[in-house]
């Protein structure tokens, strides 16, 4: 059901357009989270530590309409939470499937073989299964046995129906490269692509022990990809992504590439972290002080090397020089040698720390929210009854 190239030539005539409009900033993947509720609970997550009342909370699908189209970028991410919990996912899929946004639904799966009668296959349409390593590491990783097997489950049966799958995963410290190129091997017979990232060192995740730093980032996937030689791994990352997680490409991360959306609002600066709101998109790219983030700008960066910040500059890295992308994807990922210099570090502004504050600001909002509609409910029952 997969239409890559279908899709790689809507995207790149989008990133073209761009270009040729001289755009500096620009979405190319909205980030949607409807809900932060999740029947998981991975040690790695700093999505979930939210109060019962925030994470009741969910996005409608009007506002999950409005929210791409507001943003115009071509893919839509739905992550979360676990999005498979969101009693309209079947309806805001197709509303955006019909203004023909691809759209990746991130799931764990251990609700999708139950809800898959909820969608139609499409080359609009990606399932993109969480699945950290094989099962052992995978169990562990999501802190519950069985997920893995129930994942793998729910992979089979959505590609039995004709849906496109693929995985992703979050590579932590710890993890050696022989298991993640074993891993790589099962995902390639099993006949899913794979997105890879390192984790974000979310300051609530319950682990703050395994976050990689950039040094072992970079020996790491190396390792992985000397051990990959000459075998057909489906990555769906650029080549260029790739080659800078390896250590060869010194980029700065494009943190307007991938907005977030959620029940907050507009989410400063990334779906990573949470800096602030805004109402509108146009707000967030307006009054967003984006040259204060970053590695080497601010202490929480400092280790990022994750996909939504740096897949949008290799894109953009790609459009720019052809030529050198053309050359990495027929090379390959260099393994050995110098790497590219590191960004220096030494100018970084220190961490701030405001999530509990976000948190009773929202929590304000909600108890008026729903003191207003008490009221109101009051007002109506006392009219009809007069």
């Amino acid at each position: 059901m997969a239409i890559p190239f279908f899709k790689e030539m809507r995207i790149g005539g989008y990133l073209l357009k761009q270009k040729l409009l001289g755009r500096k900033r620009y979405p190319l993947v909205l980030m949607l989270e409807p809900l932060f509720r999740c029947n998981l609970a991975c040690a790695g997550c700093g999505k979930i530590d939210y109060p019962d009342a925030i994470l009741n909370r969910r996005m409608t699908a009007q506002e999950c309409w409005d929210a791409a189209d507001e943003c115009g970028a071509p893919m839509v991410a739905i992550p979360g939470g676990e999005p498979l919990i969101h009693k309209e996912i079947g309806e805001i899929v197709r509303g955006l499937v019909a203004r023909k946004k691809f759209v990746s639904l991130c799931t764990n799966a251990l609700l999708l073989e139950k809800k898959l009668d909820l969608f139609e296959p499409s080359p609009y349409l990606f399932f993109s299964v969480h699945l950290d390593g094989l099962r052992d590491h995978h169990d562990k990783a999501v802190s519950q046995k069985g997920v893995f097997d129930r994942a793998v489950s729910a992979i089979k049966a959505a590609k039995a129906r004709g849906f496109t799958v693929n995985v992703n995963a979050t590579i932590f410290d710890g993890h050696p490269a022989e298991e993640i190129a074993k891993y790589l091997d099962f995902c390639a017979e099993l006949g899913v692509g794979v997105s890879m990232s390192p984790g974000y060192a979310y300051e609530r995740a319950p682990d703050q022990e395994h976050f990689l730093n950039r040094t072992k980032t970079k020996k790491l996937f190396r390792d992985v990809f000397a051990l990959g030689k000459g075998k057909k791994w489906n990555f769906m990352h650029s080549g260029l992504f790739l080659d800078f997680l390896a250590g060869n490409q010194e980029y700065e991360c494009t943190p307007w590439g991938m907005p977030a959306r959620n029940i907050f609002g507009w989410q400063k600066p990334c779906y990573l972290l949470g800096e602030g709101y805004a109402k509108t998109f146009k707000e967030l790219m307006e009054t967003t002080d984006w040259d204060s983030y970053g590695t080497g700008r601010y202490e929480k960066c400092a280790d990022c090397m994750a996909h939504c910040g740096y897949e949008p500059t290799a894109a953009t890295a790609a459009l720019n020089n052809p030529l050198k992308a053309m050359w990495v994807s027929l090379r390959g990922i260099k393994t050995s040698g110098p790497m590219a210099p590191e960004i220096d570090m030494s100018k970084q502004r220190p961490a701030q720390y405001i999530f509990s504050e976000q948190v009773q600001k929202k929590l304000s909002e909600i108890r008026r929210d729903e003191a207003l509609a008490a009221q109101q409910k009051a007002a109506q029952k006392a009219s009809t009854a007069a």
